[in-house]
């Protein structure tokens, strides 16, 4: 089972939704993606925190499937970020941003790490996430994030990041603002052109798309719902959880074909389901992998239809 490299954030999160608050609680980027792979593959995570870093929060990521040899406790104070969200749980308001340690972080990777097979580079500077692939040395499957912040500010740094990557996982505002392209499909095409084979696009409460590029100018699309839940109280950190689901399965089960690409969808809109039901990272706290598996199945049963046999409609008889 190879294991995972992921470069990103370890933040502490103050959130308030309509349901409910929580402050100075365990987030980042890189946080959300390693606890929620875990569940399926060692992964290795590489970031930066300070030395406010609580030691209750470092031994619960160490009792995890993830190693720690990369996560650098470096002076200063760990990144910050703190948000607001109305009825419309699409739609995050910043309230502030600490960077802190964050500003400064240039990851110097450790030789086990330089032989990893499957990267996630997370949401930073499109300049860092080049200069982390580049020191991997043989990368069997790349992915990546970002959001807007990069796309407005470093768009060409970013094009350089994106020829080198195979899969691309940002939310469909990222995929039309990046592309300037209002349709999903002629973004994905135009995706495709710039790197990544594989795009896919998470929608929230709308579920999920991929689009695979597969030659002769064609595109494979493969979509899934959201799973239908009646309370939801957070939703910050979904999409990073989405993605650790998603490459969790793919380096769980050590490939990435068409059909590996439609689980590990699935996979990861399970994994955004159950971590949206409480703040932070308190739900995927107490998951089991016997839940996620039963989620899977409710995602399949949800989603088939049969075939239609022995019928027309009538104005064909």
């Amino acid at each position: 089972m190879p294991p995972i490299l992921v470069i990103g954030s370890v933040a502490y999160d103050t959130v308030k939704t309509p349901f409910g608050e929580a402050s100075e609680a365990l987030g980042g980027s890189a946080t959300y993606f390693s606890v929620s792979a875990s569940f399926f593959a060692r992964v290795s995570l590489v970031a930066a925190v300070g030395r406010d870093f609580k030691e209750q929060d470092w031994r619960f990521l160490e009792g995890r499937n993830i190693d720690l040899c990369g996560l650098e406790r470096a002076d200063g104070r760990t990144f910050r970020w703190a948000g607001e969200y109305g009825y419309d749980l699409n739609d995050a308001r910043t309230l502030d941003t600490q960077l802190n340690v964050l500003a400064d972080f240039r990851p110097k990777l450790m030789d086990a790490h330089r032989a990893m097979e499957f990267v996630f580079l997370g949401n930073l500077d499109p300049k860092i996430q080049r200069e982390v692939l580049g020191q991997v040395r043989k990368p069997r499957l790349v992915a990546c994030d970002t959001m807007n912040y990069w796309i407005n500010g470093h768009f060409n740094a970013l094009l350089e990041t994106l020829k080198l990557v195979d899969i691309l996982i940002i939310n469909d505002a990222e995929a039309r603002q990046l592309t300037r392209e209002s349709n999903l499909i002629r973004a994905a095409r135009k995706i495709h052109g710039w790197g990544p084979t594989t795009l896919v696009v998470k929608r929230g409460e709308y579920g999920a798309l991929m689009f695979q590029r597969n030659g002769q100018g064609r595109i494979s699309v493969f979509g899934t719902p959201a799973y239908p839940l009646e309370d939801i109280f957070d939703p910050t950190g979904a999409g990073d959880t989405f993605a650790g689901g998603f490459m969790g399965y793919l380096a769980g089960i050590g490939k990435a074909d068409w059909s590996s690409l439609r689980q590990a969808v699935v996979f990861g809109s399970v994994m955004a389901s159950f971590n949206v039901e409480k703040f932070s990272l308190d739900r995927l706290r107490t998951l089991t992998f016997t839940e996620i598996e039963l989620r899977y199945k409710e995602f399949k049963e949800m989603t088939r239809f049969d075939d239609v046999v022995e019928w027309q409609p009538s104005w064909r008889v």
